[in-house]
């Protein structure tokens, strides 16, 4: 079996048929490192963390592998971080960060990947309402011994959903997909990356991210598991439609430059429709025929004067996002740390 070599010293030098055995005290094993960006999670987190530590006890049991959770508090204003602490101090294999201002999803999960790189051989991101079945983990843990860098976990369906979330969502992976053929229709961000994809990922300088297709980007082997994803238990979900709208306009802004090629698109049918428009004029000029029109000059001002708006708005967007890239300010701040209790050797 083909299996890469990783920085980590646990699976350094480490035979590949090993890997598939349950390992012993006088033998290295796997370490899965669960991130878990959390935002305001205080009533869903002790009832995941419950699920958590009895899905990890089967990861060891059934694949051999240490598993431990990350728990990244993105600025929560409820009693989320003293949650953490709880959890940290009543298991070894729980750690967790603060940060000291909310920076969004995708910036806590950043957060999280930065801080594990030392403590694990693989890590694996999840939300804290566990939605995704996490025991689609050992799923993935079974593919990354298998030698699978990146391991993406897809919906199979969407029947927990609302018909609106479930059209706007396909809708917007259409447009992504469109964008960008290698975007994973159904996949958000669970999914597994080994500790040199994360490594590589690390490498990526800029502060506009889209983690689902900067991570397609990278190019190493991947894997697939399809599970079914389950109502929210507890607690308010995090991304309502406005936030939706907001980050399907961020992946696309941020990941493609689809919106100034349709722009360019338009510009051009634009100015063919305007030289036929010439063209008819001319010509009803030229047979004295005089055109009363009021309304299509109206008509037209305003579809031009769309487009042009429309357009303009899009640049602009384009604009901030360069101006954000530009003054390179840090992604985040670690405010509290707590745990951190695996042993890195």
């Amino acid at each position: 079996m083909n299996f890469h070599k990783f920085r980590t010293k646990s699976l350094y030098n480490m035979k590949p048929e090993t890997l598939n055995q349950p390992s012993d005290a006088n033998k290295p094993t796997a370490r899965i490192c669960v991130v878990i960006p959390c935002y305001n999670e205080e009533e869903v987190l002790p009832w995941a963390m419950d699920k958590l530590q009895t899905m990890l006890q089967r990861l060891k049991r059934e694949t051999g592998a240490y598993g431990s959770l990350l728990l990244v508090d993105d600025g929560s204003h409820d009693h989320t971080w003293q949650l953490i602490e709880q959890f940290a101090a009543q298991h070894p294999n729980v750690s967790g960060i603060k940060l000291s201002h909310n920076e969004g999803h995708q910036g806590a999960l950043w957060a999280g990947m930065q801080e594990c790189l030392e403590i694990c051989d693989a890590m694996v991101s999840i939300d804290a309402d566990l939605q995704d079945d996490e025991n689609t983990i050992i799923d993935m843990t079974r593919q990354f011994l298998s030698g699978c860098d990146i391991v993406y976990g897809v919906r199979k369906e969407r029947k927990t959903d609302t018909w609106f979330k479930r059209m706007t969502a396909l809708t917007f992976y259409r447009i992504m997909q469109t964008a960008d053929p290698e975007i994973i229709y159904n996949h958000a961000d669970f999914r597994l990356m080994s500790n040199r994809t994360v490594r590589a990922l690390m490498q990526y300088p800029e502060r506009n991210m889209f983690l689902r297709g900067m991570v397609r980007q990278l190019g190493f082997s991947e894997g697939y598991v399809y599970y079914n994803r389950t109502a929210r238990t507890a607690g308010e979900s995090k991304y309502p439609f406005t936030k939706m709208l907001s980050f399907s306009i961020d992946g696309i802004t941020s990941f493609s430059t689809a919106p100034l090629k349709f722009i360019t698109f338009a510009g051009l049918t634009m100015t063919l429709i305007s030289m036929l428009i010439i063209i008819y004029g001319l010509f009803e000029h030229f047979m004295g025929k005089t055109i009363v029109g009021w309304t299509s000059l109206m008509v037209s001002m305003w579809f031009i004067g769309g487009v042009i708006t429309t357009g303009v708005g899009i640049v602009g967007m384009y604009i901030g996002k360069i101006y954000t890239e530009v003054k390179r300010r840090p992604r985040y701040f670690v405010d509290r740390k707590v745990g951190f209790k695996v042993s890195k050797e």
